[in-house]
């Protein structure tokens, strides 16, 4: 059931891809709903998902899990039953929310009742089980808002929780072991508060200003964030039990991967967010139209991180820098036919370029991460893989808003300039974490001592 529910959270991350265009034809709020769709569930996992884990050691695994699993069905609930922009994006926070109480919880209790020699065996199902999941959402997604279940349309994607979430909600309470928790374990409340006031200063900044025009609030709203980002600094540096160890950010391989993670998440989230607009709103595409033309994509996501697998040792960081380019042809590839052929593609065209960036995601996914933490100490491995996981997170948030922001300010010229355009951006940002790849280190944790 540790298994579903994070499959679970990985569909209901992925399916506002699809369903973004058609929520906001239905509730309104034009392109700010679009932009706040993607951002806000990974805002709130993000920000939460370090905090999280320490929950789970202070209050128990098991009663956290059962709290965040809850709360996530009752929240999807909520996004089924939205009536107007605001009431859905308060449902996607929350459901980001208590996603992060799930996610931590479920690896620690892995680790804590499988016998040693078998836990690789348990965690080597989940690989492939987030990869079908990535693959699967938006097409479930994409099937079910034009199955117009009952008259439900887009809400049957949230609703169908209820009954999933509630299985696994049954499961858990049953099978999960029961623990106490650790009473002593700190909690930094604070640093998270100021790392949420300003990811949600930034972005709601961003958003209004891109939507409403640069006036002085979204001015103000930045300005708030910033504000609060030189409080979260302060505190990291101030704090007995600070989310980042100071210590980390010391470490030019890991800082150097810290800042290639959040250029090339934000990318690739808001790259795959508007490949999704773009067939829908500029080639016209239904959405499970449009789950079926991204499915080279996702295929080439699992065949890239499973092949790759075997790979990072020998080749350590060598291979970032192969996906990095990967990437980079395919989203050239793509800007060619968008430029040479408009609004007027495809399925079969789109197929080979889509399928290359899939395949330069899934040689980065996982490499990234691990040759970051190379040369990190045993004993800050810990802190450095849930300040590199929410870091992600955040870069998604990110990434989702900015790089739609770009897509949307251009879309007076049309889907396919607009296109065109966003495409070249995402080239330049991977260009540039091309760049950073020589300052990891090069090779990963397990590798550094043979």
């Amino acid at each position: 059931m540790i298994l579903a529910a994070d499959v679970l959270d990985l569909v209901d991350a992925t399916i506002t891809n699809i369903a973004a265009p058609t929520i906001t034809k239905d509730l309104g709020g034009g392109p700010g709903l679009i932009q706040w769709l993607g951002a806000s569930y990974a805002l709130a996992l993000g920000v939460l998902l370090v905090i999280g884990g320490r929950l789970g050691d202070k209050y128990g695994r098991r009663r956290l899990f059962l709290l965040g699993l809850g709360g996530f069905t009752l929240a999807s609930v909520a996004c089924g039953l939205a009536f107007s922009p605001e009431s859905i994006t308060i449902a996607r926070l929350a459901q980001g929310a208590f996603g992060a109480l799930v996610i931590p919880q479920g690896f620690g209790i892995l680790a804590a009742v499988w016998p040693r020699e078998e836990i690789g065996k348990a965690f080597s199902l989940f690989a492939p089980a987030m990869g079908l999941s990535a693959v699967g959402g938006p097409i479930l997604a994409g099937f079910l808002i034009d199955a117009d279940l009952g008259g439900l349309g887009w809400r049957s994607m949230f609703l169908i929780n209820l009954v999933l979430g509630g299985a696994a909600l049954a499961a858990a309470a049953r099978l999960l072991p029961k623990d106490s928790g650790d009473s002593t374990t700190s909690i930094d409340g604070t640093g998270s508060a100021f790392l949420g006031a300003t990811m949600l200063g930034l972005l709601s900044g961003l958003i209004d200003g891109s939507t409403n025009g640069w006036t002085a609030t979204p001015l103000l709203l930045i300005a708030a964030g910033l504000a609060f980002f030189a409080l979260f600094c302060h505190r990291q540096r101030t704090a007995r039990n600070p989310l980042i160890q100071p210590s980390l950010l010391h470490n030019r391989g890991f800082t150097s991967g810290l800042v290639l993670c959040v250029g090339f998440s934000a990318a690739v989230s808001g790259l795959l967010y508007v490949i999704s607009l773009y067939l829908q709103e500029g080639l016209g595409r239904s959405p499970s139209g449009t789950a079926l033309d991204l499915v080279p994509l996702s295929v080439g996501i699992v065949v890239a991180s499973i092949a790759c697998h075997g790979l990072i040792g020998r080749l350590g960081r060598t291979l970032v820098l192969i996906g990095l380019l990967i990437i980079l042809t395919g989203t050239g590839y793509l800007l060619a036919l968008v430029a040479n052929s408009g609004t007027e593609l495809s399925s079969w065209l789109l197929t080979p370029p889509l399928l290359v960036i899939g395949l330069g995601m899934g040689t980065c996914f996982g490499t990234v991460y691990d040759i970051t933490i190379g040369d990190i100490a045993p004993q800050e491995a810990g802190s450095a893989s849930g300040s590199l996981s929410a870091v992600q997170q955040l870069a998604n948030a990110i990434g989702a808003a900015t790089v739609v922001t770009v897509f949307f300010k251009n879309a007076d010229g049309g889907s396919d300039h607009a296109m065109t355009v966003t495409l070249a951006v995402v080239a330049g940002v991977t260009l540039l974490c091309c760049g950073l790849v020589r300052l990891l280190p090069r090779k990963p944790q397990e590798e550094q001592h043979h």
